[in-house]
């Protein structure tokens, strides 16, 4: 029986904040996720850190909140974002005087704004459609969900918070009417985990209301599921939104050598409803092309979909049923004390990844006053994770090529000394193992033999391995035999193999035409025909 004061069941961004900031206080805690951290909502997004401008015109409170948690993850977290900037763009047939009510709206929610002219929008982004009427540049930026997660996780085990993964709450344990710890699964080996503890949060996303329900108590979560398609180049230099009311296919986001576009909203029934569809991808491409009019030249490498969170109050009301995005972007802090009478449980639902810190420190300020803590919150001032030295990144460039030895950087972080020492004792393990996201041999043995990698997926997650233009055509099976040298502790390799394939498979099914289709069929060949590995069975 394991004891902690705090168990916070979800590994997303928040989960993870959450964990970060109790530990910084002082607080014991425990999370627990069923799946990788980051495995959810939390990776399956546009990766935008929002400038609030998106929301400045229908939901003024989310995009005060999201400028001011822009600025304070900029400072705190530069090494998970990249600040492209991003753009506002009115083209022909906007509505202008929706223009003038965001305009208004942005200037009420303190968000920065600067014009510049069609010609220097065009010179600057020359994909761009010539029908652009007005430019306004704002502090939207880029965020690595994985990075700036196992940041967090990272920081906070410095402060001695401690993370399960492929940990499932099965049952929150309750006696009169209060909360007192949770009983899990270990998805590895299937042993019964038994914690006890004085408060749960519920920071599940998604799943939120699964895990209210099993002490009884009623959470409404809304599923909006968002369809997004990544391209295999970056298109643009910074982030391009459409100067409309937000709807689907109106954003680019450039990501090092990509660009998603995104996204739709559908309310559907479950969190694990994340299949994109070919009628999804063809609403995209035809929505995309109004901002970018050569789209269809360019190759899709694969779609992907994640399910928003939403909450509102009002769920019973007449038009509840409306679209996902009607549903405010600000979050709740539900105390079922006192909406439900059991005590020693909160919920955090709804919000948006850019204000996981200011959730996290919200959600820590009303354990820390339920449990007579007085340390105060640290999240916006101290940096989640020391800079790496320059002795480091000299060394780096030394034993790698430049450009990997950056990406290698911004992954690991300090970690890479390690690599760095590996490499130096045996220089063959600098060989790229993934040239797409230049990840190495040494790289990818210190993930593999992390204590929470599990299966290839968790190595992607962390390394970005299989996620570039060739889907995990090469780089899969050449990090088969990493895995074998952790014997006991991955799955049968050819099922692991298979279940890597399968999940890159997902996401290249509704795109298979042009030269990915011609992608994908030598990677057929490759794993059906060479490796002889049967990819629709079994799986």
């Amino acid at each position: 029986m394991l004891q902690y004061q705090v168990v916070i069941v979800g590994g997303g961004a928040t989960g993870v904040g959450i964990l970060r900031d109790l530990s910084m206080r002082g607080i014991t805690a425990l999370l627990l996720e069923q799946g990788d951290l980051a495995h959810g909502t939390s990776s399956r997004f546009h990766g935008l850190l929002h400038s609030g401008a998106r929301y400045a015109v229908k939901d003024p409170v989310s995009a005060a909140e999201c400028i001011e948690e822009n600025l304070i993850l900029k400072r705190i977290a530069a090494s998970c974002i990249s600040d492209t900037g991003g753009w506002f763009v009115q083209m022909s047939g906007d509505d202008p005087a929706y223009v003038k009510q965001w305009l208004a709206g942005c200037a009420k929610a303190k968000i920065p704004i600067c014009e510049i002219s069609p010609e220097e929008a065009f010179e600057k982004e020359p994909l761009i459609g010539n029908n652009v009427v007005r430019v306004f540049e704002v502090p939207d930026a880029t965020v690595d969900g994985f990075k700036l997660v196992w940041a967090n996780a990272k920081s906070a085990k410095h402060y001695g918070g401690e993370f399960k993964t492929y940990h499932r709450v099965e049952q929150l344990l309750k006696e009169d009417q209060r909360i007192f710890g949770v009983k899990a699964k270990n998805l590895l080996n299937g042993e019964e985990l038994l914690v006890h503890c004085e408060v749960v949060v519920n920071a599940a996303g998604a799943w939120a209301s699964q895990i209210a329900d099993s002490v009884g108590v009623p959470l409404e979560v809304i599923c909006d599921k968002g369809t997004l398609l990544a391209f295999n180049q970056r298109l643009f230099q910074r982030v391009v939104n459409r100067l409309h009311p937000p709807s689907d296919g109106d954003i680019f986001v450039p990501h090092e050598t990509i660009t998603i576009l995104g996204t739709t909203s559908e309310i559907v029934d479950s969190p694990q409803e994340t299949i994109p569809q070919e009628s999804e991808v063809k609403r995209l491409l035809a929505l995309g092309k109004d901002v970018l009019p050569t789209l269809m030249e360019h190759r899709v490498i694969r779609a992907f979909a994640g399910v928003r969170p939403l909450h509102r109050e009002d769920s019973e009301a007449p038009g509840a049923a409306e679209e996902g995005r009607e549903v405010s972007r600000t979050f709740a802090l539900i105390d079922h004390g006192i909406q439900d009478g059991i005590k020693g449980l909160v919920s955090i639902v709804g919000g948006k990844f850019t204000t996981y810190r200011l959730m996290a420190e919200k959600v820590t300020d009303w354990i820390a006053q339920h449990l007579g803590n007085t340390v105060p919150c640290r999240t916006s001032e101290e940096k989640l994770l020391p800079e790496v030295s320059e002795t480091v990144r000299c060394e780096a460039r030394r034993l790698l090529p430049h450009a990997a030895a950056e990406k290698m950087l911004a992954r690991l972080g300090e970690d890479a000394e390690e690599v760095l020492a590996e490499i130096l004792h045996n220089p063959g393990k600098a060989q790229m193992l993934c040239e797409c996201e230049m990840v190495c041999i040494a790289e990818v043995e210190k993930i593999a033999a992390d204590e929470n990698a599990h299966h290839l997926a968790d190595i992607r997650r962390k390394t970005r391995l299989g996620m570039g233009t060739c889907q995990g055509a090469f780089c899969t099976y050449r990090a088969l035999p990493l895995l074998w040298q952790e014997k006991g502790k991955y799955d049968s390799l050819r099922d692991e193999l298979k279940r890597f394939i399968n999940q890159r498979w997902k996401g290249i099914r509704p795109v298979l035409w042009g030269q990915q289709l011609r992608e994908t069929e030598l990677t057929r060949a490759i794993y059906a025909s060479i490796l002889q590995v049967d990819t629709t069975k079994d799986n």
